[in-house]
């Protein structure tokens, strides 16, 4: 490990691992770290039909959806799941009594519980999913962030549902920036820069979205040592992932939950 000071260091890089059974890209470290825990973002899968789990992108049959979503839950051995239709803002929801099964609930664009068995999800196809971790007391959050749930400040109001409704401390929580198109291949106009307080480059210019969450999430108390960041790209690399810019209409998950 560098004994460098954390301030001349980025976040830690992370190539999830692929569990076939699901199939998903699992963050391996956090899995050997929290047992308990339940993670990763869903992937096209071998087969075919892929494995679509858009259930308001309009790419797949509702059924055979819905079927991805019930194989989710077996597979992950969670009692139930919560999803929302996004608005790419950022409004977060606490979520504790949750009835078996998919639930959908009202739109919004991050989930927070501290109950064992509920499994919260976004739906992404370039866009960041965020997983926020607080080992004890336990809780998760995940949350949807593209550029504009970015500057709406989806990561700081999910920080807040977690410090204000659960009391968990910033300090302790650990985070990490999932699956998602990287900074070479995400191409943005100025309006996106400056939107997001950057100098305009006056052209359409390539912007690294997880590196600016990382910005923010240790400006607002967030250790860096605690942030990892995907290698994984939807676009660039060979992982199976869905790309709303590659031309799908499908969507993959990005999923966490407690084991009961």
């Amino acid at each position: 490990m560098s004994s460098e000071p954390s301030s001349q260091r980025g976040p830690e890089s992370v190539h999830e691992r692929l569990n076939p059974t699901i199939p998903a890209l699992v963050h391996s470290g956090w899995l050997g770290h929290f047992p308990w825990l339940v993670q990763g973002t869903t992937t096209r899968g071998s087969g075919s039909p892929e494995f679509d789990l858009g259930l308001f992108s309009g790419a797949s049959p509702g059924h055979r959806v819905h079927e991805h979503w019930d194989r989710l839950l077996a597979r992950t051995e969670m009692a139930c799941s919560v999803h929302a239709r996004q608005l790419h803002e950022a409004d977060v929801r606490l979520h504790r009594a949750v009835k078996k099964g998919l639930t959908i609930a009202d739109p919004c664009d991050g989930h927070v519980t501290d109950t064992p068995g509920v499994l919260l999800a976004v739906a992404t196809a370039d866009c960041v999913p965020i997983f926020v971790v607080s080992p004890e007391p336990r809780a998760v959050a995940v949350l949807h962030a593209g550029w504009r749930g970015t500057v709406a400040g989806v990561l700081e109001r999910g920080l807040d549902v977690l410090g204000d409704e659960l009391g968990r401390s910033r300090s302790d929580l650990h985070l990490h920036l999932g699956p998602a198109i990287c900074g070479h291949c995400y191409e943005v106009g100025s309006e996106v820069f400056e939107a997001l307080g950057l100098p305009s480059p006056g052209a359409p210019t390539p912007i690294d979205l997880r590196q600016i969450l990382v910005q923010r999430a240790v400006t607002v108390g967030v250790s860096l040592e605690h942030i990892t960041v995907s290698t994984h790209c939807t676009r660039c690399t060979d992982s199976g992932l869905f790309s709303h810019r590659g031309g799908d209409g499908a969507r993959q998950l990005g999923y966490m939950g407690i084991r009961a």
